[in-house]
């Protein structure tokens, strides 16, 4: 079954999925609007996904929770676009939540989503490379780059013992096999809650490998 080919999530769905409060699940409506008014003026999301936004953005990042090491008390997210997945994750409860993002346009709507759900975040606009070195215990991503590239993103950000979490389609072994002839990393998948083609990745222990490290 394809994204396109199955009914609608609801809002009472995704409870049901989640287990989320009746307060988030509110915050998360007052997202879905914001997204739903800024849209047309920004090209924050694929327009087909707003036919099941429920689904295919919050399930999507929300999958992503019980992924997280209980011990994180960091995340960051990077290129952030809409805020799926860590605006999402920062709603849900996720701590100290930073949101990479350097469209101008798209930091202007984290902003008002973040005030208007009272969600504490930091938003860094800027590229990712101009960030400062973070330290996180997790770095998420989705829709932005292959995984080789996330990776080079990610580990100036990422702590000592943090993990990624990247949301990847149907190419995650494609990219898994190039990513590997310049990374070590430990890999888990997870299949995705949201998208029957989709995987979760969450990749630890990287670094460059022996020759890439010694350019």
């Amino acid at each position: 079954m394809t994204p396109r080919d199955q009914v609608p999530l609801d809002a009472e769905g995704f409870r049901r999925a989640t287990a989320v409060s009746r307060e988030t699940l509110a915050r998360l409506q007052t997202y879905l609007r914001l997204l739903e008014k800024w849209q047309p003026r920004i090209n924050l999301v694929g327009p087909a996904t707003l036919r099941d936004p429920w689904r295919r953005h919050l399930l999507d990042s929300a999958q992503l929770l019980p992924l997280i090491p209980e011990s994180a008390r960091r995340l960051a997210d990077l290129g952030s676009g809409a805020g799926f997945p860590g605006l999402v994750l920062a709603i849900l409860g996720v701590p100290d939540v930073h949101l990479i993002e350097s469209d101008h346009r798209k930091v202007a709507f984290l902003r008002e989503v973040a005030a208007a759900t009272t969600t504490p975040v930091t938003i860094h606009p800027a590229r990712i490379e101009a960030v400062p070195p973070l330290q996180a215990d997790v770095v998420t991503a989705r829709a932005l780059a292959p995984l080789a590239r996330l990776m080079a993103y990610g580990l100036p950000c990422l702590g000592p013992k943090g993990v990624c979490l990247f949301l990847k389609g149907e190419q995650a072994d494609e990219e898994l096999a190039a990513a590997r002839t310049e990374w070590s990393m430990v890999i888990e998948r997870f299949p995705s809650r949201s998208d029957p083609s989709g995987t979760v990745l969450r990749l630890s222990a990287i670094s460059p490998t022996q020759d890439d490290a010694g350019r």
